[in-house]
């Protein structure tokens, strides 16, 4: 294995999961917590910049409010994680602060991310945090999050994170040694894989086939996650967190876990956008031939390429674009509503306005407002 991308990277995303933070989901564990503060304190002396994504909250907060049972309605969770946030922040504070570091409360929904002007004002704000030499704690805004805002989980968010600042490396620290080729539990002979390429479609399969502790929920997102830092080109790697100095030694070059690297042309900021939003207002069915001419030759998507419009949108939502057999092809700002895009797909775009009454686009997304997936 080479040397870590780590020690070239200047600005990076640290995400840390609720069992390296928690004692076993009772409560945060201050001795790890200490130990996560100085190991970023010393990435941060040699001029580093780091953001800390950390789980953990809901945890303390069910210790602080003596539930021995993590509940399932969405109203306690929402609770638990507002009382646990008070703990978990007020730690890390601590912390930091006998390394002389200021700390930031950072909290995110899905919706603060697909909104362009917040968006813009989070990335905003996180710069200059960071040009502070101040350290943003980010967690999901559990609070008010439902399904239809929430991101779902922290390494989804920190490969968000990695691409709203323009990381050059996103750390995703666990409690496996990194991704298997297999489920080392029940294949004693699979092979922790070191390097491999972000995107690459055999690493889905890979962590997709593991048990539940490594698959779905669990090593699968760490890949998808890593997938989704590339596009902004943003390295990953995927490391035990129960690695002594694990941190330190990735920043001095130690090559530690699985180092996903990305290789695929970075996307421009407005086109990074309009990837990262998991939810659409709508999706749009496109013919063979759309498809080919949006990810192969990168044209805009017209009214004739589309076989069927599914959802409700309003003209100017983000709406994705997928083939024949529910492929992601790309996002993208449409130019009409559902109702009028139904009307007009499947036509050229010089019926638009006999159709309509008017015609404002010949095409129902601009290349300019698509970004490919």
């Amino acid at each position: 294995m080479t040397q870590s991308v780590i020690a070239l990277a200047r600005r990076i995303v640290v995400k840390v999961g609720s069992s390296l933070v928690t004692n076993d989901g009772r409560g945060l564990d201050h001795a790890r917590l200490a130990r996560w503060a100085g190991q970023i304190a010393a990435l941060v002396k040699q001029g580093k910049e780091v953001v800390l994504v950390s789980s953990g909250a809901i945890a303390e907060g069910m210790q602080r409010l003596g539930w021995s049972k993590r509940p399932a309605a969405l109203n306690e969770l929402q609770a638990a994680a507002a009382v646990g946030q008070m703990g978990l922040i007020e730690a890390y504070e601590r912390c930091f602060r006998s390394h002389s570091l200021k700390t930031a409360q950072i909290l995110l929904t899905h919706a603060d991310l697909a909104d362009r002007e917040r968006y813009l004002n989070a990335r905003s704000a996180l710069r200059t945090l960071l040009r502070l030499k101040v350290i943003p704690i980010i967690n999901e805004n559990d609070t008010v999050t439902t399904d239809e805002i929430k991101v779902g989980d922290n390494d989804t968010l920190a490969a968000l994170v990695a691409n709203l600042i323009e990381a050059d490396a996103l750390i995703i620290l666990t409690d496996q040694p990194g991704l298997y080729s297999a489920d080392p539990r029940q294949q004693p002979d699979a092979e922790l894989i070191h390097e491999a390429t972000a995107g690459d479609p055999k690493l889905e399969a890979m962590a997709g086939a593991t048990g539940s502790a490594i698959g779905t929920g669990g090593m699968l997102t760490k890949v998808l996650a890593a997938k989704r830092a590339a596009r902004s080109g943003a390295h990953t790697v995927i490391a035990s967190g129960r690695e002594d100095r694990v941190l330190e030694r990735l920043a001095q070059g130690e090559p530690i876990g699985s180092q996903l690297t990305a290789r695929q042309a970075t996307l421009a900021a407005r086109q990074q956008w309009l990837a990262d939003h998991l939810q659409v207002a709508g999706r749009l069915i496109l013919d063979a031939g759309a498809a080919h001419a949006l990810a192969e030759q990168g044209k805009s998507l017209l009214p004739i390429g589309v076989i069927e419009v599914i959802g409700e949108f309003q003209r100017g939502e983000v709406v994705g674009c997928i083939d024949r057999s529910g492929r992601d092809i790309a996002r993208g700002l449409i130019n009409y509503s559902a109702d009028e895009a139904r009307r007009i797909v499947g036509k050229p775009s010089s019926e638009i306005a006999a159709i309509l009454g008017y015609a404002d686009e010949p095409e129902l997304i601009h290349r300019d407002n698509l970004a490919l997936l």
